[in-house]
């Protein structure tokens, strides 16, 4: 069965504790949330099907350890799982970006799951799948984008729900572009002696202005 990719590149890892690695990118096609602040809503439609063996051939040609599926929402299309697992055997780091409405237990546990809970100012955090905490592994990360005090007060609250061993470096907090300054958010964290790491979208910070194969 064949997967609807949007787009598969080579770029620098931005959005994870692995920042500033290269990365190959598999952009999975659809996504079941609407975020305000989306910024790969090109991803919704489109995409070009290709079969599991085409994309680890695609992948191959690029010559980088680690590898990211991504969207969109990749747990969308029911082959990702299967992918992840090959992309695994044939001796990748693999990332998994999902938005965290979907449940993620049929993800292969070596994979390393970013799953983003999504904070009010997204307009989707009723559709947070909360089960989803645990099957997280020391290997996975959480991600908040914030973009109002209320989502930092969201995501505060949220925290007590990980348990031991899911290490607190792991969980980053993250503005919302352009809406929410660096230094407020910095000097919240601070104050509240939150241990999470604040995180920037790297790869905006390398090409301004650049959307897609980025």
């Amino acid at each position: 069965m064949a997967l609807l990719v949007y787009e598969i590149f080579k770029s620098i890892q931005g959005e994870s504790i692995y920042s500033g690695r290269p990365c190959v990118f598999i952009r999975l096609t659809g996504c079941n949330l609407r975020c305000a602040y989306c910024d790969t809503n090109y991803a919704y439609d489109e995409g070009v099907p290709l079969s599991i063996s085409d994309i680890v051939k695609k992948v191959k040609k690029f010559k980088s350890p680690l590898v990211e599926v991504t969207g969109g929402e990749p747990l969308l299309q029911p082959e990702t799982p299967r992918l992840i697992e090959r992309l695994l055997d044939a001796s990748h780091e693999v990332m998994l970006e999902t938005n965290g409405s979907l449940d993620v237990s049929s993800v292969d546990r070596r994979c390393m799951k970013i799953l983003d809970i999504k904070c009010p100012s997204s307009g989707e955090s009723h559709r947070n799948f909360s089960e989803n905490v645990n099957h997280l592994t020391h290997l996975d990360q959480v991600k908040f984008v914030i973009g109002s005090l209320e989502d930092y007060e969201y995501a505060k609250g949220f925290l007590p729900k990980f348990r031991s061993p899911f290490p607190a470096h792991h969980i980053l907090f993250s503005p919302v572009s352009g809406k929410m300054p660096l230094d407020v958010l910095a000097e919240w964290i601070l104050k509240d002696n939150l241990q999470v790491r604040l995180h920037m979208q790297l790869h905006k910070f390398v090409w301004p202005g650049v959307e897609r194969g980025r």
